[in-house]
């Protein structure tokens, strides 16, 4: 009955967001749902491991499939299926770019569809805006607009990765963000991303968090200099600082 439930949600639309970040306490129990983007690097026990050096509890799932859109995920159910089963304070949802006009309606269609289970289900949307490819980097403002305007139509909290790493790409002595196949991240551009999704969700201040984590997928180890640079521009992202120049 739930599950039937949640797919009505999915089809028809969902009740009135939940309360904006900054009034809200921090999420304990967060779900992601993606492809590899997500999966690379275990961005979620990234997520988690920032958590944990910052004093906060946090749990995280994910419900992950290489190659796979959010349709993909609607479709196959299995992500319905959690979302359902409850317990959870905030879902996020990860699409690939979405910078061309049909896959920006698409962002935004599937989008709306999740936000309206994931509030059936008592908890939060969130979008986790990503990037484009090296090769189309000149596509990363249309990515960010197809993200805003995505989350803003859903009701959902915009996880503004991909405006840390344009941040980040300003910069003439940050880090490579693309890993080899140009397109999913390096340690350091997973960092960034976890530290933008981080600060995001729970409303703290990101510059004091370290640059060397501990993850059953491997350690993340960034030299001081690279950390602090990261940790600015994903400050810079969330609205925590100005943006600055190249440095």
């Amino acid at each position: 009955m739930l599950r039937a439930l949640l797919l009505a949600a999915l089809a028809l639309g969902g009740a009135a967001p939940l309360p904006a970040a900054e009034t809200a306490p921090p999420p304990r129990r967060v779900l992601f749902v993606g492809n590899s983007l997500t999966r690379t690097h275990d961005l979620p026990a990234l997520v988690r491991a920032l958590a944990a050096a910052d004093g906060v509890p946090l749990e995280v799932a994910a419900v992950v499939r290489d190659g796979w859109s959010l349709a993909d995920h609607r479709t196959a159910g299995a992500a319905v299926t959690r979302i359902a089963r409850g317990g959870w304070d905030v879902v996020v949802l990860q699409q690939g770019p979405s910078a061309l006009p049909e896959s920006r309606a698409e962002l935004m269609r599937e989008t709306e569809a999740f936000a309206a289970a994931i509030r059936a289900a008592g908890a939060r949307p969130a979008l986790f805006m990503v990037w484009p490819a090296r090769d189309r980097s000149f596509d990363l403002p249309r990515v960010i607009e197809s993200h805003r305007l995505a989350a803003e139509a859903a009701g959902a909290l915009l996880l503004p990765a991909g405006e840390a790493w344009r941040e980040a790409l300003r910069r003439a002595r940050a880090p490579a963000l693309w890993g080899p196949d140009g397109l999913h991240p390096t340690p350091a551009g997973s960092y960034l991303a976890a530290l933008a999704i981080y600060g995001a969700l729970t409303g703290r201040d990101v510059l004091a968090l370290p640059g060397q984590l501990e993850l059953d997928a491997g350690a993340i180890r960034l030299s001081e200099r690279s950390a602090r640079l990261l940790r600015e521009c994903a400050a810079a992202a969330l609205g925590l600082t100005p943006p600055k120049g190249d440095g």
